[in-house]
């Protein structure tokens, strides 16, 4: 609201300057009064298709492969260079947060995802923001769409870890956990609302544990007024506020219909895809499973663990090594047969290996294990975990004296502070007759 932007050679040069709540008007009222006769207050439409987006969030939370239990962790940056993906205060503070926040953070506790400002993607170039966060996407991380899916993002957080830009008062607006890696302070008026809401915000420690900050955070929040307040003084209203407005300056009569705004759109569905491998500690219990994945190593020092490895891995010798590969796909793949020929295929390129999974959808696998052949993993009604957890934790029980008798069983899978009954059935009609091996 500088003059600067407002004036030329002394003269307002826009029609109409569009604010969203009274406060701004009178922060224009001082520092560019030539403009204010030019201010409309017409809420904000961006919040309201937030506003009216909120009974979706479960759906949004599936759309990015948020499973129950499971915290959705945003990583928002504005583009300005002092912004999270800038410096921050500390050199290349995001991408270099990001190995940590896949080895500190089990894989089946959080889903992590990335909102950078489309400034970010057009100033850099969509090929070299996907080289840079290369490794952090192998662990998981999902690159959200700039433009069309940020807002479903931030409504579907549970936390967001961001920065002074717009999209941290939005989340605070909507009274999300926000936990700030970069305030900005300078580029900031520090009489606005933003400036405020910074001041106040709870501050990251890149030093300190990363998983132990974002969990005070979470358990420390409360619901704070400020954001919500100021983001709109016309919550909900901004459409007819905004069309009348356009019709005035086009000097026609406003249409009898109701001014509406696009609803936002349900995502496409984006599950992570980890093709880094996993470390694997499990705790085995009869037919109770408790299990913990990570990037790069368990968060937990007990129990016992092995290594679960994707097929698409970087590293072709990490196959050599696995105890577990796994890889998805749609069960009619002409390139790789049926999963449990792939499986079985596994097994015989792979000695080391003693089980291969094959997940075709979202709570089904076909598991080979050496000892019994193909088996079909299937999630009970009460289960919502990922299928490589089941195979992973199939093989612990297997690995631990466990047998499969010829009906099949239910193990019992704890994972994300739930259980989750899972169905292990034959897939052929006599059981080891498939077996791969002793």
């Amino acid at each position: 609201m500088a003059p600067d932007w407002l004036l030329e050679d002394g003269k307002v040069f826009v029609d109409a300057l569009v604010l969203s709540h009274p406060e701004q008007l009178a922060r224009l009222e001082r520092v560019c009064p030539e403009a204010a006769g030019a201010a409309v207050l017409a809420g904000d439409p961006c919040y309201d298709r937030m506003l009216a987006g909120r009974p979706y969030r479960q759906r949004y939370r599936r759309a990015l492969g948020v499973r129950r239990g499971q915290r959705l962790v945003v990583l928002n940056s504005t583009w300005n260079p002092e912004g999270f993906f800038g410096n921050g205060g500390s050199e290349d503070l995001l991408p270099s947060l990001l190995p940590r926040l896949a080895a500190e953070l089990p894989a089946d506790e959080y889903r992590v995802a990335a909102v950078l400002h489309p400034n970010i993607w057009y100033g850099h170039g969509p090929g070299q923001i996907r080289a840079w966060l290369d490794r952090a996407r192998h662990n998981g991380l999902v690159l959200v769409d700039p433009l069309s899916a940020w807002r479903q993002a931030i409504l579907a957080a549970d936390i967001v870890l961001g920065d002074f830009g717009a999209v941290s008062y939005y989340s605070a607006a909507l009274d999300i956990p926000v936990l700030l890696a970069a305030d900005g302070q300078e580029r900031l008026d520090p009489e606005a609302p933003l400036a405020d809401f910074v001041r106040s915000a709870p501050r990251l420690d890149p030093h300190a544990p990363l998983r132990e900050q974002l969990e005070r955070v979470l358990a420390a929040h409360r619901t704070s007024p400020g954001p919500a307040e100021f983001v709109s003084s016309a919550p909900c209203e901004s459409a007819a506020l905004l069309r009348r407005s356009f019709y005035t300056l086009l000097g026609l009569p406003e249409p009898a219909t109701p001014a509406l705004l696009e609803p936002l759109a349900t995502p496409p569905y984006e599950p992570p895809r980890r093709t880094a491998p996993l470390r694997v500690r499990t705790w085995v219990r009869g037919r109770r499973i408790d299990i913990e994945r990570s990037a790069e190593h368990p968060y937990a020092t007990s129990g016992e663990s092995h290594l679960a490895v994707h097929e698409e891995t970087r590293n072709p010798g990490d196959l050599a090594v696995a105890d577990v590969i796994v890889r998805e796909g749609p069960q009619d793949d002409p390139r790789l047969g049926s999963p449990a020929d792939w499986a079985a295929e596994m097994l015989s390129r792979y000695p080391q290996c003693a089980l291969a999974a094959y997940i075709t959808g979202p709570d089904t696998c076909t598991a080979y294990a050496r000892q019994y052949g193909p088996l079909q993993l299937s999630a009970g009604p009460d289960a919502d975990a990922d299928p490589a957890a089941y195979a992973s934790a199939l093989h612990a029980w297997l690995n631990n004296g466990g047998s499969l008798p010829p009906g099949g069983t239910t193990l019992r899978v704890r994972a994300a502070g739930g259980t989750h009954p899972v169905t292990v059935e034959f897939l052929t009609s006599s059981p080891h007759s498939g077996a791969a091996g002793p």
